[in-house]
């Protein structure tokens, strides 16, 4: 499918280069945050106001897609991430906290359009395969596990200011994604987009739309909780950055490899079975982190919470799918962003009081009603799934 569906091929590609973004400041935006903020439970807030900005343009880009096109909405958020990437660079330069803060919201706009890849990938599949289309455009963020870690640490100290060239290096990355988006051939003709309220109440009436959208939102929020603690945790632990730029490297793994296997799954054995053994895993992983505070501990950890993650966002996105009409498309899918976005958003807002305040084992405590509930809605979601096919 990679070689010979170019939709699939050019955002596999768009993905590698946003998760390279997104490696390498969640690597990094929390120690500068630490640096630069003039309090510790502010360390972060950039990453907070990142998911914020996130937060803010995923419902208008998904409605500006569905109205005008995958590719015009997804070229529009990379640029945003070139603009956010030099923002930030010029924060750090400066030392300047605020500026820094600011930087941060256009990355989100970055981070809004880039998680609309898997959708478009949806689109320009064969209804048999878009579990799998899915799926593999998520694993492009393989290619950003693997090379990351050391252009990080070699764009730390590349500039004579500590950190300015990894931002420089978003703002690069991004321009790159940029200029693959250009080349994205246009899938289904864009349609006139129900917005109303009504429709919105309609859409969430349905067992199965109710049920993806908290399963992916419950995976993110958690995912994006205990990954944006976890430096933090282990800086407080004694490790240096080689060490927690290691553990986030398995995690990405962990996110990312196995969606190759994760697609032929959902396929194969549906979407609720699929999204049920994301959550085991993420309690799992819980386990691990709560049984002790060795690098080994974070890094089986980290690798777990990655995986479930997976599961449950694939799971998720095709379930809603669905639920849904085309017309109903732009509705659909923003509303599951929006609120993916805004349980990440809570979640990096609040990592760092957690961390000062409650602690590791708090966060990682977090994990098991917050899945429990994301299970429970499974239920009913194949209740009307049945009745449907009746």
């Amino acid at each position: 499918m990679l070689i010979r569906n170019p939709s699939i091929r050019i955002l596999f590609a768009g993905q590698a280069l946003y998760w390279s973004c997104s490696m390498i400041g969640i690597t990094l935006t929390a120690l500068v945050g630490l640096q630069l903020a003039p309090l510790n439970a502010l360390a972060t807030l950039p990453l907070g106001l990142w998911m914020l900005g996130n937060l803010f343009a995923v419902q208008p880009l998904s409605l500006f897609m569905q109205r005008h096109g995958r590719r015009p909405g997804l070229l529009l958020g990379a640029g945003a991430g070139v603009v956010g990437g030099l923002l930030s660079a010029l924060g750090v330069w400066l030392a300047d906290f605020a500026l820094f803060c600011l930087g941060a919201l256009p990355i989100g706009v970055y981070q809004a359009s880039a998680m609309y890849y898997r959708f478009a990938a949806l689109e320009a599949a064969e209804e048999a395969q878009k579990g799998r289309a899915s799926a593999y455009v998520i694993g492009g963020g393989v290619l950003a596990a693997v090379l990351v870690p050391s252009m990080t640490l070699w764009a730390r100290s590349a500039l004579s200011t500590p950190f300015v060239g990894a931002y420089l290096l978003i703002a690069i990355l991004a321009a790159l994604a940029a200029l693959l988006m250009m080349k994205l051939p246009e899938g289904t003709a864009p349609r006139r987009a129900k917005t109303g309220l009504s429709e919105l109440r309609l859409l969430l009436r349905r067992p199965v739309v109710r049920a993806a959208i908290a399963t992916t939102a419950i995976g993110n929020g958690l995912m994006v909780l205990v990954m944006n603690a976890t430096p933090l945790a282990m800086n407080l632990c004694g490790f240096g950055l080689a060490s927690s730029a290691q553990v986030i490297q398995w995690h990405m793994l962990g996110m990312f490899l196995p969606a190759f296997l994760a697609g032929p799954l959902v396929d194969r054995l549906g979407s609720r079975r699929v999204a049920v053994l994301g959550g085991v895993i993420l309690l799992a992983s819980a386990a691990i982190a709560l049984a002790g505070l060795q690098q080994l501990h974070f890094l089986l950890s980290s690798l777990l919470l990655g995986l479930g993650w997976n599961l449950m966002l694939v799971a998720g996105t095709t379930l809603l799918a669905e639920g849904h009409s085309d017309t109903e498309r732009g509705q659909a899918q923003g509303l599951m962003e929006l609120l993916n976005g805004l349980m990440a958003a809570c979640a990096a807002f609040t990592a760092g009081a957690l961390i000062s305040g409650l602690g590791w084992d708090a966060i990682n405590l977090i994990i098991l009603p917050l899945v429990g509930l994301a299970i429970l809605m499974l239920l009913p979601a194949r209740r009307g799934l049945l009745e449907a096919a009746g």
